[in-house]
């Protein structure tokens, strides 16, 4: 079983530069009109780890966090 991630872009630092969106397409977007990224899947399987981490190091705002999910 696949460790699950919670994905998380923090809109205070975001500067909706775009690259995650380039790096990930299926985890980030901006629709068209909002000219703000959001996370299109919150909780992704650590499958997309990789992807994701290098939208975190190619993020020039800093604003994408990667965190496990702890079950409850």
């Amino acid at each position: 079983m696949s460790e699950k991630l919670r994905v998380a872009v923090d809109m205070s630092k975001c500067q909706t530069y775009g690259l995650c969106v380039a790096i990930h397409p299926g985890i980030f977007d901006i629709p068209e009109g909002n000219g703000r990224v959001v996370v299109s899947r919150e909780i992704v399987d650590s499958d997309d780890r990789a992807s994701i981490e290098e939208a975190m190091w190619a993020c020039p705002a800093q604003a994408i966090t990667l965190q496990p999910v702890v079950d409850e």
